[in-house]
């Protein structure tokens, strides 16, 4: 069972084993081809006939008489004027040494033992050879050039090695694709998961063991998704269940005749509603299906400037007048409220700033209140967090929910948040947003 599993092409190993397979076969067919089609095992059939024609004038010069050699001279120089034969001298002498040279030892083996062939130049491109016939006398004889013979970067060796390492490249890029780009669409998955269904299913294709992983994972974002749905909605039931008798007590309160402690009751009562109302605003940021719109940055804080300087605070806005930016603008409205409620909270002003790059766009809430101490910047950032001493706030003020919505919105936009100090003293709130964002079909 575990061979016949091993050998599925469903599976990642089936999918090795048929590409080593593939390969093998596939640089088989190139060797068999090339050898094929060169022939190395075949000499050039040039060289041969070259040989045997020269073999055969020699023989033919070395049985004719002396006195018939002349016009024997004249004809083959009319008929193979390419070989150059021609009577040497009287007195030249054939050197001792044997024929050098694979062309002339199988010139000389073609002769026979009564003929003796040796060397008599050397020139680029071509031999010229001397032949000492049986009685004695002496020819010389040009043989071609070596054309035949091709360097070794030309032969089939490297022919058939080129071929087989790039069939083997190829392979292996296109394996290294399929089975790695599975793996990538998981990791780009997680990356972009949210829990407002914008992302799309992982895609179930490829070896049965990625598809398996990507069920997996499927079945596990619909379970988180339920989990949290089911959270959502009995918290709401409890907050739609509380308001009424919270909404009775606070009639009732309204004959007790104490002024101190109907105060004090209707104060709590309001701190309750506010908390349930704070909860349920955290707990459903997440599943807020507000779409990407197209919008003015700029105009949106320059909006939220406006609304808190007719409350009375000191705010400004430091940028351009118009920025474009892909983003959900009630969320990005409601977090720099909040940004902006925490700075005129601590401080006695607070600054807006806004700069624009070609890709990311930057948000900066400034205030000079006392600021965060850096062991706390990122504890802050957590839900129910309301700070340290020097930022405290008493019950009534907040519930430490105003920097965790605004970066769970930030981080919807698939930005980030982060705290900085200011100088001398206070904070600084900087949100770093894309302008654009990325299709839904590339997140998935």
């Amino acid at each position: 069972m575990r061979l016949l599993g091993f050998l599925n092409l469903r599976g990642i190993s089936g999918q090795i084993a048929a590409l080593v397979v593939a390969s093998i076969v596939a640089i088989h067919l190139i060797i068999t081809a090339t050898f094929v089609i060169h022939r190395p095992d075949q000499v050039d059939p040039s060289v041969g006939h070259g040989h045997s024609q020269l073999a055969a004038l020699v023989q033919l010069l070395g049985a004719a008489p002396p006195a018939g050699r002349p016009q024997l001279y004249a004809d083959i120089a009319r008929a193979f004027p390419q070989l150059h034969i021609e009577s040497l001298p009287s007195g030249t002498v054939a050197p001792a040494s044997e024929a050098n040279g694979p062309n002339l030892r199988n010139l000389q083996r073609r002769f026979g033992s009564s003929y003796r062939v040796f060397s008599l130049t050397q020139e680029p491109g071509d031999r010229k050879v001397g032949i000492a016939l049986p009685d004695g006398a002496m020819i010389s004889a040009r043989i071609p050039p070596e054309q035949w013979q091709r360097p070794f970067w030309r032969g089939p060796w490297m022919t058939t090695l080129l071929f087989a390492v790039i069939c083997v490249t190829l392979l292996g890029l296109w394996a290294a694709r399929a089975l790695t780009e599975p793996l990538s669409s998981f990791a780009r998955a997680a990356e972009n998961f949210s829990l407002n269904g914008a992302a799309a299913p992982l895609p179930e294709r490829g070896p049965a063991e990625v598809r398996s992983v990507a069920k997996a994972l499927n079945r596990m974002r619909e379970r988180i998704t339920t989990l949290i749905d089911d959270r959502t909605k009995m918290l709401a039931a409890i907050s739609h269940d509380l308001r009424t008798p919270i909404t009775r007590m606070r009639l009732r309160s309204e004959f007790i005749e104490d002024e101190g402690q109907r105060s004090r009751m209707l104060g709590d009562l309001d701190q309750m509603r506010s908390m349930l109302e704070s909860v349920l605003s955290f707990l459903r940021n997440d599943r807020k299906l507000e779409s990407m719109t197209l919008v003015d940055v700029a105009s949106t804080l320059q909006l939220v400037t406006d609304q808190f300087a007719d409350m009375g605070h000191r705010v400004t806005y430091q940028g351009p007048e118009h920025a474009m930016a892909t983003v959900r603008p009630d969320d990005l409205h409601r977090t720099v409220t909040n940004l902006v409620e925490n700075a005129v909270r601590f401080g006695a002003e607070a600054i807006i700033r806004l700069m624009v790059a070609p890709d990311i766009m930057t948000i900066e809430v400034e205030d000079d209140g006392p600021g965060i101490s850096d062991a706390r910047k990122e504890f802050m950032l957590e839900p129910f967090v309301r700070g340290d001493n020097a930022r405290n706030m008493d019950e009534a003020e907040g519930f430490g929910l105003g920097l965790s919505i605004a970066r769970s919105i930030v981080t919807a936009h698939g930005g980030e948040l982060s705290l900085h100090d200011r100088d001398p003293h206070g904070l600084i709130v900087r949100i770093r947003l894309p302008v654009r964002q990325p299709s839904r079909r590339a997140a998935a």
